[in-house]
């Protein structure tokens, strides 16, 4: 399974600091947004899993950035983050549909404990992977199997399966290298060569080929990056 996205919405540097650099090392993939306009633009336009949300922002009120984002991504996750502690502050905030409330200071062992908890339990998330339509087959996340109609079996090394499963996620939506490089093999895309990705999509390409009645499920385009077909993913 892929690494999960969230988005750090916190206006103090060393305070988001601390909070990327302690995400990055649990292994998920993070954004960071200083103000709370462009929290709102990127908590909608970024593929993100979980939101920790600032109250005093500049650009905005935080609450305004919750209310936008259940407007518009019901199911998000959202956890707020604030030196605000009177219960008037916490009932709103959950009220318009916050998943937990953390005061600061806070412990990042805290942190990362109610964000593993919230993922849990998000709906969001409740599906492991990707439930993808193959139509001269079958895949099998747990073995990585990939069994195809005639009886030939193809295995997907790890890679490739985070690669699917990344991909499949977000269907119809052109996701660039160096998103691919954080999402996937979890590191910065500065000063990284963008080729390993794509001998891995060559590759995983090859193997659903045949499973896929030969059509090209992974489409490159040109200057931006690669999408998923949408068709063949449930749900999409």
């Amino acid at each position: 399974m892929s690494a999960s996205c969230i988005l750090t919405i916190e206006d103090d540097p060393a305070i988001r600091r601390g909070i990327v650099d302690s995400l990055k090392a649990g292994g998920y993939v993070v954004w960071q947004a200083e103000r709370a306009d462009l929290g709102i633009s990127m908590s909608l336009e970024k593929p993100c899993d979980l939101v920790l949300l600032d109250l005093v922002l500049p650009g905005g009120d935080g609450l305004d950035v919750l209310a936008e984002i259940r407007k518009e991504k019901p199911t998000l996750p959202v956890i707020v983050l604030t030196a605000r502690g009177e219960e008037y502050d916490r009932v709103r905030g959950l009220r318009l549909g916050a998943d937990d409330y953390v005061v600061k200071p806070f412990s990042v062992d805290e942190l990362l404990a109610r964000v593993e908890a919230v993922l849990r339990r998000s709906p969001a998330r409740s599906a492991l992977h990707a439930e993808l339509v193959l139509p001269a087959g079958e895949l099998d996340w747990n073995s990585r199997e990939l069994r195809r109609r005639d009886g030939t079996i193809e295995v997907l090394s790890e890679r490739e399966a985070k690669l699917l499963d990344y991909l499949a996620r977000h269907p119809g939506r052109v996701i660039d290298r160096d998103e691919l490089l954080r999402g996937v093999w979890q590191i910065d895309a500065k000063g990284v060569t963008t080729r390993t990705v794509d001998m891995h999509v060559a590759r995983l390409r090859e193997k659903l080929r045949p499973a896929c009645d030969n059509a090209e499920v992974i489409k490159t385009v040109r200057g931006q990056g690669y999408l998923m077909d949408p068709e063949m993913v449930k749900d999409s």
